[in-house]
Formats: structure tokens, C-alpha cells, sequence
């Protein structure tokens, strides 16, 4: 199947967190604009996640241990494992969720 993120409603998770989702049978793609200071709250969830930045920079604390990300940069989030993020500045991302997000289906 062909997306055209164009076409797919951007939608804010949370604030600062604008966010377009593509849903297969085992995963969840979300392609994430964040604007510059903003803060992901600590959570976690049964989900394995591998967030990927595109462009800007990214502090994701997982399991007490900060990663600045950028350009080129990823991490992988275990199922069940705190994390939190904030951008340093505008930033460009992809999240990858397994299994699917049911509740980031809209």
C-alpha cells in the first residue's frame, strides 16, 4: 500500500508533539514534528519504540541514561522501560511502535 504523508491529518499527541501515523498489522509509524522546547513526560508503555531523528535535536532519557540525538540518530525503547524527551530545537522524527498503536489510531 502507497501513503502520501501529504494526505494524512496531523494530529497534537501532546503539546509541541504534531504527529502522523501509518498503522500495519504489526506496527505503528509515526512521522513527529516537534517544535523547540518541548517536553515529553516520563511514561512507558508495553511497546518496543525506535525513535529515528531526521533533523534537529532530540534529548530522550531512557531508563535514567540521556541520549542527545540528531540528524541520523536513533535509540531503541524496550517494551516497559521509562523514558521522556525534549527537543533542543525544532526537530523532525520518526517513532516506530511494536505492536500497533491502538490508541494512536484516530
Amino acid at each position: 500500500m502507497q501513503y502520501n504523508l501529504d494526505q494524512i491529518a496531523s494530529r497534537e499527541i501532546i503539546k509541541g508533539f504534531h504527529a502522523k501515523f501509518i498503522h500495519t498489522a504489526q506496527v505503528t509509524i509515526g512521522f513527529i514534528d516537534i517544535e523547540s522546547g518541548s517536553r515529553l513526560p516520563e511514561h512507558q508503555h508495553v511497546h518496543e519504540q525506535t525513535t529515528t531523528v531526521l533533523s534537529g535535536k532530540l534529548e530522550l532519557t531512557v531508563d535514567g541514561q540521556v541520549h542527545i540525538l540528531e540528524a541520523g540518530q536513533a535509540v531503541v525503547i524496550p517494551s516497559n522501560i521509562r523514558h521522556s524527551a525534549l527537543a533542543h530545537m525544532d526537530c523532525k522524527a520518526i517513532d516506530v511502535f511494536s505492536p500497533v498503536r491502538e490508541d494512536y489510531k484516530f
